[in-house]
């Protein structure tokens, strides 16, 4: 009895810490996959979000809140299914915007690409994080340069559109995306642009066309917009009208019938629309982004030629 009694001691000293350790209420986020285990939840395993070892990455309750109601099933008189958690997310979330881009803003708002969003379009439209971006998907299209358009045409269809024509920047051909121009989360610029200007967002790849040049076009230096369309057109350069009608609009005088003649070396009875329809003002004024003959006076160099 006595080696039984010592065996039966011994054994709830060793096993006790165990079995109330098996005993114990899950706690924190562990109460979560009791239900949403692995098989039914979407793999982020090789997201920043996806890393459990890691002490910095955010749980479950980091993002939804404790949710004692939604863990244990609390209902409110009346109400229909299990409650949901404090801050859900998705297309069909209950949570204001505002409040669902403040929990992610909790850890992302160190990052100084994301400064500016408080105050910007996308903010002050109610866009949230969770608008654009998946945490619990491997596939996250908006992160994904070749699919981040897709994302961004959702909303921004007249872009889409534009995208499609003839001459167009190549997004769909996978060798730009919309944010190597856009700053989506907050910019100083205009329209989301990653530069204080849309001429300083088009020098970063067209370098050639900043200057200073010895001779500037007015319109060039004023803004890219007067001549292109950012995101796509039907004419060549993606220009808003075809040349010369293109150049007419401001120079609708700059060779009147007189002096056709003498630049064809013909007669003049050669009409200014002859000469505007068979041949284009690019054919001569090569140098429209600004020349720098250093010739004051010939007519070259005024007339931004080469």
């Amino acid at each position: 009895m006595r080696i039984k009694y010592l065996l039966a001691v011994v054994g709830l000293v060793l096993f006790n810490p165990l079995g109330a350790a098996w005993a114990a209420e899950p706690v924190g986020a562990a109460v979560c996959v009791k239900c949403h285990d692995a098989e039914e939840r979407p793999d982020n395993s090789k997201t920043a979000h996806g890393f459990s070892t890691d002490s910095r990455v955010p749980d479950c309750i980091s993002c939804h809140g404790a949710s004692d109601d939604h863990a244990k099933n609390r209902r409110q008189p009346g109400a229909k299914g299990r409650p949901l958690p404090d801050r859900n997310f998705g297309k069909t979330a209950n949570t204001p915007a505002h409040q669902r881009t403040e929990t992610c803003m909790t850890c992302h708002a160190k990052d100084a690409k994301r400064a500016l969003w408080s105050g910007s379009q996308h903010d002050a439209a109610d866009v949230a994080c969770d608008s654009c971006h998946k945490n619990h998907d491997n596939q996250d299209k908006v992160r994904n340069r070749a699919s981040q358009a897709e994302v961004c045409y959702t909303c921004h269809k007249e872009q889409r559109g534009q995208m499609n024509k003839a001459s167009h920047h190549p997004v769909a051909e996978g060798k730009m995306s919309c944010s190597d121009c856009h700053n989506p989360h907050g910019s100083a610029g205009p329209k989301l642009l990653k530069r204080d200007s849309l001429n300083d967002t088009c020098y970063t790849c067209h370098a050639e066309k900043r200057g200073p040049f010895v001779h500037q076009h007015d319109p060039v230096t004023d803004n890219c917009s007067n001549c292109h369309v950012a995101h796509g057109s039907q004419n060549a350069a993606m220009l808003t009208t075809r040349t010369p009608l293109l150049c007419q609009q401001c120079h609708a005088t700059a060779h009147p019938a007189s002096d056709v003649g003498t630049l064809t070396g013909g007669t003049a009875a050669l009409n200014s629309a002859g000469m505007w329809q068979g041949r284009s003002c690019l054919n001569c004024h090569t140098q429209v982004h600004g020349s720098n003959n250093p010739s004051t006076t010939l007519m070259p160099a005024q007339r931004l030629m080469r």
